[in-house]
Order: C-alpha cells, then sequence, then structure tokens
C-alpha cells in the first residue's frame, strides 16, 4: 500500500512525460517496476511503522496485551520475534539498497530520459499547423468526433527543403496506422495537388514558372513514420552519478574526490606562497650571495623594523610607479589563479558531499527500519488503537517529522554547513531517544496518551500552587 502510494505520487509527477507518447504495454511495464524497486528503501520504514503500530495497536484494543503481562510475559519478550525479524529486514534493505537500488535508478533513469526525447503521437488539432510528421505541415479545417472524417484538409510536403513547392487540399478525408504502425495512410476526397517543377535556368533565359496541377476524387498517400519509436540510449551515460553506484563504488569516488580537493588547497597555497613569501626569499638570497660567506658566518643576527611607507617614501617616482605596477600585476595574476582554483574546488566539493550523502543514506534508510519499530510497537501499545485510522494519522506524522529533519541535514550538507556524518544521522540521532522512551513507558504501562492523566496532574499542580500561595500570605 505504500508503495502503491508513493508510485502514484511519482507517476503524477511525470504524467506529462507519458501521455500520448504511444508507449506499449511492455515499456510502461518496465517503467512502472524499476519505479516501484527505487522506492523500496523509501517505503519500508513507513511500512514498518503503520505495521508495527496496527499490529499492537490491536493487540491492546482486544485486551491480548493485557493477557500477555497477566501471564507473566512482559512487553519486551512480545517484542523478541519481531526485532528478530525486523533486523532481519532492516540487513535486507541495506543488501537491496547497496545492490538492487543503483541498477533500478540507472535503468529508470535512462528510460525516463528516453521516454521524455520521445516525440507524441500523431494528435492533429483543427485550425492549426501540425509539423509533427518530419517533412510534413498538416492543417485540417474539423473532425468528426464520430466518424472521425477530416474536413478541409492541407497537406504542405517539404521534405525536399525547397519552400511550399507541393501543396495538396482536399475537401474531406481520413487518416489511420498501417497494421505495422510504421506508416501513415492518409486517404483524401475531392481535391487537387499543386506542385512546381524546379529546372535549371540557363544563362540569359527569361524566368518561367512551371507547375503541374492534379485534381482527383480519391487519392491515398502513404508517409513513413520516423521517429515515433522508442529508441534505448546506453546505460553507460548515466552510470556514474551518485545513485547509479554501490557502496563499493562510492567510497572510491569518495576517496578520489577528497584527494583532488586537497591537491587544489595545496596548489593555491603554493601558488600564493610562490608569488610573495618566495619573491622576498629570493631577494634574500641575492643580498647574501653578495656577502662574503666567511663575513656572513661571523655576522650576529640582527631584527630591523621594516617600516613599509618609508620604504616606499624612500623610492623615486619611477621606482615607485615601477613597484606599484608590479604590485597590481601580481595581485591580479593571484586573484585570476586563485578564482579558477576555488570555482574547481566549489564545484568538486558540491560533487563529493553528493556522493558522500548517498553513501550515508544507504545506511540510514536502512537502520530506520529498526528505529520506527521501535517507535511504532510500544506507540500501539499505548494508543491501543487498531485499525487504518489513529495508527495511519500518527504514521503519517512521525514519518513527516523524520522526512523533513532528513531533508533539512542533506540540505546542510550539500551547502556545506555541517559534515556529511551530522547531516544524515541527525534524524536517526533525534528518533533513537524517542523510540527507548516509548518502550521504556510502554513497558511500564505508561498512560501518556491519555488526555485525563495530564488534566489530573495539571489539577494537583494548580492546587500546590495555591495552597503555597495561601502559606506565603
Amino acid at each position: 500500500m505504500v508503495i502503491f502510494i508513493m508510485l502514484m505520487q511519482f507517476l503524477w509527477k511525470y504524467i506529462d512525460d507519458l501521455v500520448g507518447k504511444g508507449l506499449e504495454t511492455k515499456v510502461l511495464g518496465e517503467f512502472l517496476l524499476y519505479s516501484s524497486a527505487s522506492m523500496v528503501p523509501m517505503a519500508l520504514p513507513l511500512a514498518i511503522l503503520l505495521a508495527s503500530l496496527m499490529t499492537f495497536g490491536n493487540l491492546a484494543e482486544n485486551l491480548e496485551l493485557l493477557a500477555f503481562k497477566s501471564s507473566g510475559v512482559s512487553l519486551s519478550r512480545i517484542m523478541a520475534p519481531l526485532v528478530f525479524m525486523v533486523g532481519i529486514l532492516t540487513i535486507g534493505a541495506f543488501f537491496f539498497a547497496n545492490d538492487v537500488m543503483p541498477v533500478s535508478n540507472l535503468k529508470l533513469t535512462a528510460l525516463l530520459r528516453d521516454i521524455q526525447r520521445q516525440r507524441p503521437q500523431m494528435q492533429i488539432q483543427p485550425g492549426i499547423f501540425d509539423n509533427t510528421l518530419e517533412g510534413f505541415s498538416i492543417r485540417i479545417g474539423d473532425q468528426d468526433p464520430r466518424t472521425n472524417l477530416l474536413r478541409d484538409i492541407w497537406i504542405y510536403d517539404h521534405r525536399d527543403k525547397a519552400g511550399n513547392i507541393s501543396v495538396t487540399v482536399a475537401d474531406s478525408g481520413y487518416m489511420r496506422m498501417s497494421d505495422d504502425e510504421k506508416h501513415l495512410i492518409i486517404t483524401l476526397y475531392n481535391g487537387h495537388g499543386y506542385v512546381e517543377l524546379q529546372r535549371t535556368k540557363k544563362r540569359n533565359e527569361a524566368k518561367t514558372y512551371p507547375h503541374r496541377r492534379d485534381v482527383f476524387k480519391k487519392q491515398e498517400m502513404l508517409i513513413e513514420l520516423t521517429g515515433f519509436d522508442l529508441n534505448r540510449s546506453d546505460y553507460n551515460l548515466y552510470k556514474n552519478s551518485f545513485s547509479m553506484l554501490n557502496l563499493k563504488q562510492l567510497t572510491h569516488i569518495v576517496d578520489s574526490l577528497d584527494n583532488d580537493v586537497g591537491s587544489l588547497n595545496e596548489n593555491i597555497s603554493r601558488i600564493v606562497e610562490t608569488t610573495t613569501v618566495g619573491k622576498e626569499k629570493k631577494s634574500m638570497r641575492k643580498i647574501a650571495a653578495r656577502i662574503d660567506s666567511t663575513e656572513l658566518a661571523n655576522m650576529s643576527p640582527v631584527i630591523y623594523k621594516f617600516e613599509v611607507d618609508s620604504a616606499f617614501n624612500e623610492l623615486k617616482k619611477n621606482e615607485k610607479r615601477r613597484a606599484i605596477n608590479q604590485a597590481i600585476n601580481l595581485a591580479r595574476s593571484n586573484k585570476s589563479v586563485i578564482s579558477t582554483n576555488a570555482t574547481t574546488m566549489e564545484f568538486k566539493t558540491k560533487r563529493l558531499r553528493r556522493y558522500e550523502i548517498e553513501k550515508h543514506r544507504k545506511f540510514t534508510l536502512s537502520l530506520s527500519c529498526l528505529i520506527f519499530f521501535f517507535i511504532g510497537a510500544p506507540l500501539g501499545a499505548i494508543i491501543r488503537k487498531g485499525g487504518l485510522g489513529v495508527p495511519v494519522i500518527v504514521s503519517v506524522l512521525f514519518f513527516l517529522v523524520w522526512y523533513m529533519i532528513s531533508i533539512t541535514g542533506e540540505k546542510f550538507v550539500r551547502e556545506d554547513m555541517v559534515s556529511p556524518f551530522a547531516g544524515m544521522w541527525i534524524s536517526s540521532f533525534i528518533l533513537i531517544p524517542l523510540g527507548a522512551f516509548l518502550s521504556y513507558k510502554a513497558s511500564r504501562d505508561s498512560v501518556i496518551m491519555n488526555i485525563e492523566s495530564y488534566f489530573t496532574f495539571f489539577s494537583r499542580l494548580r492546587n500546590r500552587i495555591n495552597k503555597r500561595y495561601r502559606q506565603v500570605k
């Protein structure tokens, strides 16, 4: 049910790309299969949350949990076999996300791109020139919805790419596909055709306009349909995308991108050091070369205070101009190099973050199955309501909270505001204590969902405050 709901939402998103393309049933089935497989890791946690809520809610509502506890069976012992099963599902979800989902995402992306590039079927609207058929421009005046009879038909043949030199006009007619659906058969009635005959003009010859005019009562045109078949693209075009890789491939690309980012940082530091600090070291080496080595060894180190403004003012006007121009050129060169490297590093960093997000997602989505079970099972025992009413509402609310936290953390990672580990695991870190708290409360038969208990608590709190206030007076 959860996959069906998500699949309907997915189909509604891409309904414009699917309608009117004349897709075969096999292609549509393949599209639904791949899209359903890609939604399993997201739908499984919600399904486990809903199922655990409904199961334990029914048990509590029918007093079956009370019968278990009266027999000395605790809630943790009741949940133990289910924890084992959910643990197996969690491990299976990880292997599904790591091995199956990359393949399904690859095939779904390639198929979706092919469908989006697919030309629509012939659907000629009255009063509008339709250029769907390559080399033809067709206009109809009206169409009978009952008999599909077309009236006032104009057909311009542009296959020779010489302009409107071939025109066919008919009073009425029909259009139908051939049995193999590779040709369009147009049957025309009571019309005429006009064709300009192209002839090479000789030198000093007067310009003429030869043409041919045909009149017919019935005529059939056979037009080959090109560009309407679904052309399948190569999967290798999409195989390096972050959602089409398994954990091993993601780790390899993350390490490579991390090394590239580190190399760019070192390159920027080296360029800045070479163009600024390096020139100072080079000048010092030139000064030291003029001094005799014996004299340099006997010299004691002396520290001088260097005033840039004073040294600049002692220069002559030509030297000042030369120093300023050299500094400006050096600053511009450094700015250009740093800007180019910074743009490249920003691109690689964003790409690195997307691969790191996908790497952590394979673990977080799998672990969320176990987390949602420890939320749904005790919560169902506390609420004591089964069926599709309250459990569905509570499940959707918890799932929306988890999803919004996950999306927010992922956005922070993409914008490089937090580390990939913190951004992708923040939803799990928030829900794990909540699951532990609910399990503890359910094992103690807490009434945290009973509104009367809160009214009683606040009533007692108000009485204590009033009593303390009277004592103070």
